[in-house]
């Protein structure tokens, strides 16, 4: 039987048991998830960048130790329990039950978390970091990451995490322009990577990220909800196993997809520049814990640090992302 205490937090629209519920249920149990989805070993970084440049994403298993998987997961759950302190409803900031866990953060960050700053010092990630970008001097942008609870029910619709230049007053956050209009940003070389973090395993069932591979450059229109066809939707990285990393190039197409198990699926992330590309960048971490980093974690967050003289104001919001 299914515990009455998720069921009566998280189980808001429609119940878990409704026949609706249980036919999705059945359809991604079996069909659910990317087939034959390469999964590879930390050390393989040649044939990882392989995979990223092609697909546009790449998984790669036992990233995090036991102790850093512990400690990511009790660090997402006490922020996930201060951000639906201020929700009862679940109608969440993307979508219902979806929340972002910068869009959901005063500084739209959780670097100023101590389970986030540990990621920064993992050595699998700056090894195929920087052989993405072929480069050491990338730079972070935030630290931030989603999850969704049981009861999300709706996919999100497929998306990019970054685009062209619009005008500043529909949103700071935009930075490449051709006045030529030749060029878009999807006919460079990748610009900005997410390395989402896997805290907890991820199945067909518990909300995995649909990817559509090789999109990271096309030019053609992202359809929505109404026209994606139904291979998209069961284009999902799964199952992948907890400890491990999926790093995205953000233009990729993706998307969320329905949690209809009983637990909380979250996938912390770190985001990175390319070393030739900024935009806009947010203060995450006061002055004060900057200089308790490591000096490789301090080169990292190098754009994210407050002024010595300003007092970083934390917590929760549901604003959108």
């Amino acid at each position: 039987m299914v515990n009455e205490q998720i069921r009566s937090q998280h189980w808001t629209d429609r119940p878990l048991d409704t026949p609706e519920v249980a036919a999705l249920r059945a359809h991604l149990e079996a069909h659910n998830g990317i087939k034959g989805l390469s999964i590879l070993d930390p050390g393989d970084i040649k044939h990882a960048v392989e995979l990223f440049r092609r697909d546009g994403f790449v998984v790669i298993a036992d990233v995090l130790n036991s102790e850093q998987i512990e400690i990511l997961s009790r660090g997402c759950h006490e922020v996930i329990a201060d951000i639906l302190a201020l929700d009862s409803g679940r109608a969440g900031n993307r979508g219902s039950h979806r929340y972002s866990f910068g869009g959901s953060s005063l500084t739209r960050s959780q670097l100023h978390r101590p389970e986030w700053q540990m990621l920064l010092d993992i050595p699998a990630v700056t090894e195929v970091v920087t052989a993405i970008f072929e480069s050491p001097d990338y730079a972070l942008r935030a630290a931030s990451g989603d999850f969704c609870l049981p009861g999300a029910v709706e996919y999100q619709r497929l998306h990019s995490d970054v685009q062209d230049w619009r005008d500043g007053a529909k949103t700071p956050f935009s930075a490449f322009h051709d006045p030529r209009r030749q060029l878009t940003i999807r006919d460079l070389p990748c610009p900005y990577v997410c390395v989402n973090f896997l805290p907890q395993v991820v199945t067909r069932l518990n909300g995995p990220t649909r990817q559509i591979p090789g999109t990271q450059h096309s030019r053609v229109p992202i359809p929505g909800l109404e026209d994606e066809p139904e291979w998209m939707r069961l284009s999902t990285v799964c199952p992948a196993p907890a400890g491990a990393i999926m790093i995205r190039d953000v233009r990729a197409w993706h998307g969320g997809t329905p949690n209809i198990s009983e637990s909380v699926r979250a996938i912390p992330n770190l985001e990175f520049y390319a070393p030739w590309f900024r935009e806009p960048i947010v203060p995450g971490i006061s002055y004060g814990d900057y200089r308790k980093l490591s000096e490789h974690a301090q080169r990292l967050v190098r754009f994210c640090v407050a002024d010595s003289s300003e007092t970083l104001l934390t917590g929760p919001t549901l604003r959108a992302p």
